[in-house]
């Protein structure tokens, strides 16, 4: 498909004061950002400092969280004009306070070794409430992308525990968890998983889908990122005995065939940094991508030509993934990094909004010929 590019945004923006609002920050450019024809992206707020995961609230309220910056942000659009026109800080000092996730009212937030909860959050948005521990049995190290979390169909929490290293063989980590949503009842569903930073699951088969990170230092071009399908809880993904579905690990693979392990449902290619993902169900987009799966790839840190640093939305027929196809580039100019992408969300109308925490900024993504 033919890509167009936005129009440029460059002014200071000022918001209205309020307790706990940011301070206003300059707009970021997406005059490079490019779509595929009938796409358009604006600005849905450039005022939230190291933006990662997002999660919506029953009256609309976006939910990030961020890493370094130790914020949780809401986000609203009281005027329902596709644009925030009020972000709130509503907690802050936390550790790397990535994940974030909505459920009966409360607002559910990931800070390593702990899962916090902010009751009834959408009514207290000036005064948020004190959190409650969900619980702090969680392991005290954790990725450099922190924990995803998400509530399932099933209504439990589902929690990433990816491994403190780039390769290595540490009991308690390597998997994604789900429990309760007191945090009772622990139970593991995938294990073998380095490092996922987004799981989604499929519309219709309730499956569990998610991405993983592979590891570094096997060279440029291998081995890839995933994205799996969970069939069974308890099923195992290899790491770190073998990567990608057929490349064992040169240190720890060795009585560990790749044979044993469930292989990538698909492989987004090497070193792309895939994070957030998630299944298009709305009905704005073409037909041709209902269903597929829109992943963010926030790109490669030491690959010696860049890579990812874009969102691609992956083809999905039943449990096959037959391709993928860039959707929002722009974010690299050569080898300069001009934005990364670290989490897709659709909203209800069936636009999708995409953080990019290097710009600390949110665009949303409408169709419209």
């Amino acid at each position: 498909m033919g890509m167009v590019k936005t129009r440029r945004v460059g002014i200071w923006m000022a918001l209205g004061m309020c307790a706990g609002c940011v301070a206003a920050t300059s707009a970021p450019l997406v005059d490079r950002l490019q779509l595929p024809q009938g796409f358009h992206v604006a600005v849905y707020s450039a005022d939230v400092p190291n933006a990662r995961k997002m999660a919506l609230g029953d009256k609309g309220t976006l939910f990030v969280g961020s890493s370094d910056a130790g914020k949780v942000y809401a986000l609203t659009d009281a005027g329902h004009d596709g644009r925030a026109d009020k972000v709130r800080v509503i907690a802050s000092g936390l550790r790397e306070p990535s994940g974030v996730a909505f459920h009966d009212g409360a607002l559910y937030v990931s800070a390593i070794d702990r899962i916090l909860k902010f009751p009834d959050i959408e009514a207290n948005l000036d005064h948020p409430p004190q959190p409650q521990v969900i619980t702090d049995k969680l392991p005290d190290r954790a990725h450099a992308n922190g924990r995803f979390i998400a509530f399932g169909p099933d209504g439990k929490l589902y929690v990433s525990i990816g491994a403190p290293c780039n390769v290595c063989d540490k009991p308690g980590f390597g998997k994604i968890i789900r429990m309760n949503p007191d945090g009772s009842d622990l139970q593991d569903v995938a294990l073998g998983v380095r490092n996922s930073a987004g799981f989604d699951w499929q519309p219709g088969s309730n499956k569990l889908w998610f991405t993983d990170n592979g590891r570094d230092d096997l060279g440029d071009d291998i081995p890839s990122d995933e994205l799996n399908r969970v069939d069974r809880a308890g099923e195992n993904f290899g790491f770190p005995y073998c990567h990608a579905g057929d490349i064992p690990d040169p240190d720890f693979g060795k009585g560990h065939p790749c044979k044993d392990f469930a292989p990538p449902a698909f492989k987004p290619g090497a070193h792309v940094a895939t994070l957030g993902m998630r299944f298009y169900t709305g009905t704005m987009f073409p037909k041709s991508y209902r269903d597929a799966v829109f992943i963010a790839e926030h790109g490669s840190w030491n690959r010696s030509s860049k890579a990812g640093y874009r969102v691609v939305a992956v083809q999905v027929q039943g449990d096959k993934a037959t391709g993928q196809q860039p959707f929002l580039t722009g974010f690299l100019d050569g080898q300069e990094t001009l934005g990364r992408p670290a989490d897709v969300q659709p909203l209800p109308d069936g636009s999708l909004l995409v953080s990019d925490d290097y710009n600390g900024a949110i665009y949303r993504v409408t169709y419209g010929k």
